[in-house]
């Protein structure tokens, strides 16, 4: 277990403001277009997986967009977001990354240096983001964060 004295914190003048996001655009994505986007990005590549329906997802997005974590993520991580809809889009998606067609979002996946999946056992701890702090996600984002340039 990582000690999370050794996470970056939320600064308690940073919280979550209402209306939450709806950064999901109904957007169909390819298997090449997201094969390419885990292969080619400059920085850690995450996939999540969600929907503007789902209130866990924008809890989750919420969080990634306060300024101290968002800053976090961008320095260290490349996320593209893949709107499954009423899970009538891009549920194909779900299996090239190594999980099962099934509903339940937001389901993240993180990948190490050499491009595979490092979290395929936790990609669904999300889907209950409205019970976590914002610090929770923070940290569970920081704890997977690898330098995939050396």
């Amino acid at each position: 277990m990582i000690d999370s004295e050794d996470f970056s914190l939320i600064p308690e003048s940073e919280s979550i403001i209402k209306p939450l996001p709806k950064p999901y655009e109904r957007k169909i994505i390819t298997e090449q277009e997201l094969i390419n986007f885990i292969n080619t990005s400059t920085n850690q590549p995450v996939v999540i997986f969600g929907a503007n329906w789902c209130p866990d997802c924008q809890i989750l997005s919420a969080v990634l967009s306060l300024p101290s974590v968002k800053q976090y993520i961008d320095a260290h991580f490349s996320i593209m977001l893949v709107d499954l809809g009423r899970y009538d889009i891009n549920m194909n998606l779900l299996e090239v990354v190594g999980i099962e067609q099934k509903d339940g979002v937001p389901r993240v996946i993180i990948f190490d240096k050499n491009r595979k999946a490092i979290n395929l056992g936790t990609n669904d701890i999300w889907r209950t983001a409205r019970d976590s702090s914002p610090q929770d996600i923070f940290n569970y984002f920081q704890s997977f964060k690898q330098d995939i340039n050396n």
